[in-house]
C-alpha cells in the first residue's frame, strides 16, 4: 500500500452488485473529510490486499473494511464506516451492542439475495481518483 494513503481505511466492495454500489456512493456522499478509498473485490487491488490479511473466505460475500491494520466484515464493517460518517447515519453505530451472530444473520440474508432484489451490472464501478484504492 502506498504510504500516502496508509492512513485511510479502504471498503472492499462488490463492483458488479447493484446495491454495493448504492452503498459505497451513499458513503461517499456523507464523508466529508474524504477518509475512505474504495477498491471493488474483483480487483487485483482487493486480492494483494485480502492476501496481506491472510483472509481466505469469499470475498464476495461481505463488505470489508481495512483500517489501522485490521479487517472487518459483514456487519462490523458497515458498523465501523457508518460510525465515521457524517449526520444521523452515525446513530446506526449503536448497533454494535448486538451481537455480531445476530446482526451478521441479517447481514447474510440481504448477502444472498442482493443480486435477486437489486440486480447487477456486467462490469465494476469505477472509482473516482480521489476515492480509488
Amino acid at each position: 500500500m502506498p504510504p500516502n494513503l496508509s492512513h485511510h481505511p479502504i471498503i472492499l466492495f462488490d463492483g458488479v452488485c447493484n446495491l454495493c454500489n448504492q452503498w459505497v456512493q451513499f458513503v461517499i456522499k456523507r464523508d466529508s473529510r474524504a477518509l475512505f478509498r474504495f477498491a471493488s473485490l474483483q480487483s487485483d487491488t482487493a486480492g494483494t490486499l485480502l492476501s496481506q490479511h491472510n483472509y481466505e473466505h469469499p470475498p464476495l460475500q461481505s463488505v470489508i473494511l481495512l483500517m489501522n491494520g485490521n479487517l472487518y466484515t459483514e456487519s462490523t464493517a458497515i458498523l465501523h464506516i457508518v460510525r465515521r460518517l457524517r449526520g444521523p447515519i452515525q446513530l446506526m453505530a449503536c448497533f454494535r451492542v448486538v451481537p455480531a451472530f445476530i446482526r451478521n444473520q441479517l447481514y447474510r440474508f440481504i448477502a444472498r439475495n442482493r443480486y435477486k432484489w437489486f440486480g447487477k451490472q456486467t462490469s465494476c464501478m469505477l472509482p473516482t481518483p480521489e476515492t480509488k484504492m
